[in-house]
């Protein structure tokens, strides 16, 4: 059958880590995704501010340093933004779903931020816009709530759901560091930006709880009602005197309903360290769901 149809032409904006990892992704495992599918994925125009800087890809698709080429480009059927920040995001993603074209994108602030004009203008051209990616990397949450719990009613979760900070707070329980040194060395890693405000003041973790809410409970998204804390005013003596009560500090993003509204908050929390979220070392993620039930 995937012989028979036609390729699903894809136009990706941002070819930084992600645009190219997305791209090798494709490539490397272009024969199980097409079995999967149905239909061959094939990316044919690419925006990239240095498209120089592509010579050692291999991408056998058009590099345009002006994204809305790749927007206006009749031959794209979806578009994947992975360029990050709010404008001229929006205005090419809504260019897009103007255009008639799907959306792909991990940009978790863009929606958070403007979800709801980005869903009305897809809904009314009856487009998708998928988001996998924007919250929680690898975890296929958005799909578990969206489709394997749609048959529950969804009474809170919780997560762990930024790298960064988790692996500030376990290398200042475990080496006993304080919160400067434990940020060096994620940014020395790789895990924390040079400027690493979004993650460890809670924002990211509260644009991401913010879209899973929007899907667990049927609301708008509501970015401007998250209350939002960090973890920067952490010292190591606050980790240590946590322990010696039987408790882990973690970042946690916490959705819950109730009777008036849904509750909605991003904070460091205290959690007894036989519970699993408490075990969730390093840069890893995790999210737990409540719900009547599957429980």
């Amino acid at each position: 059958m995937a012989e028979d149809m036609a390729p699903v032409r894809i136009g990706i904006l941002g070819m930084g880590t992600v645009g190219q990892g997305t791209v090798r992704v494709l490539e490397r495992n272009a024969e199980e995704i097409t079995r999967r599918v149905g239909r061959e994925l094939r990316v044919v125009h690419a925006a990239a501010r240095n498209p120089a800087r592509l010579e050692g890809l291999g991408l056998d698709a058009r590099i345009s340093s002006d994204p809305w080429a790749v927007v206006r480009d009749p031959e794209v059927d979806v578009i994947v933004e992975v360029m990050g920040g709010q404008e001229p995001a929006l205005s090419l993603l809504l260019a897009a779903i103007a255009a008639g074209k799907h959306v792909v994108t991990a940009n978790k602030a863009l929606l958070a931020e403007h979800g709801n004009e980005i869903f009305a203008a897809a809904q009314a051209q009856g487009v998708m816009v998928a988001f996998e990616a924007a919250v929680a990397g690898a975890i296929p949450i958005i799909k578990a709530i969206r489709e394997g719990l749609a048959g529950n009613r969804i009474q809170w979760l919780a997560g762990i759901i930024n790298g960064t900070s988790n692996y500030i707070l376990s290398q200042m329980f475990h080496a006993g560091w304080d919160f400067q040194q434990a940020l060096a060395e994620a940014q020395r890693l790789g895990y924390a930006e040079a400027d690493p405000g979004l993650d460890v003041d809670g924002g990211d973790a509260a644009h991401k709880i913010t879209l899973m809410a929007s899907i667990a409970f049927g609301i708008p998204v509501d970015f401007a009602h998250c209350h939002v804390e960090g973890i920067r005013a952490l010292e190591r003596t606050d980790v240590a005197y946590a322990a010696d009560l039987g408790y882990r500090i973690k970042l946690l993003g916490i959705a819950r309903r109730r009777a008036d509204g849904v509750e909605l908050r991003v904070h460091p929390t205290l959690i007894p360290h036989s519970h699993l979220l408490a075990n969730v070392e390093g840069p890893f993620n995790a999210i737990l769901v409540e719900s009547d039930a599957a429980g």
